[in-house]
């Protein structure tokens, strides 16, 4: 009869362990409310992404200071009430893409195309110039236009 090998327990990583980063980079963060997963979210990212993401959060919380967010999908969302969201962030290797649930309705609309009538995308690439009042205008409308509602979240990060 072999011996039993001893087998030690599956190294867990730590809570405070950098999230694994998907294909094209987008951070692989649990599903929470709040600004806390966001932030870790946007804290994974790496050089220009970061910043430009940092940039944009900020952006969205000082247009709309009680901005609703989560992170779904390992995408943070950002919604003008609990349980809704109206814009969306995910990276990708080369660009971040802003969706814009309503953006067809937005004017002027966002330039991206989606295969869903009322969606539209910002891509924004390294050298892109970020155009912050457009970006401004476009979270201001975007938060009075109809929303995507979110199934409950059992985590909570306020």
């Amino acid at each position: 009869m072999k011996p039993r090998k001893n087998r030690s327990p599956k190294a867990r990583p730590s809570a405070a362990a950098k999230p694994r980063l998907l294909s094209g980079g987008n951070p692989q963060v649990a599903k929470a409310d709040g600004d806390a997963p966001v932030q870790e979210w946007i804290a994974a990212l790496s050089g220009w992404q970061r910043e430009r993401a940092k940039r944009i959060d900020a952006l969205v919380t000082r247009t709309l200071p009680n901005v609703s967010k989560c992170v779904r999908w390992n995408s943070p969302l950002y919604g003008a009430e609990a349980g809704t969201w109206f814009l969306g962030l995910h990276v990708f290797t080369k660009y971040l893409k802003l969706a814009f649930v309503s953006g067809a309705a937005l004017e002027p609309p966002p330039p991206g195309a989606s295969r869903q009538a009322t969606v539209r995308y910002l891509d924004i690439r390294e050298g892109d110039a970020l155009d912050e009042l457009q970006l401004t205008l476009w979270v201001q409308q975007s938060s009075r236009l109809p929303a995507e509602r979110l199934r409950a979240s059992n985590k909570s990060n306020t």
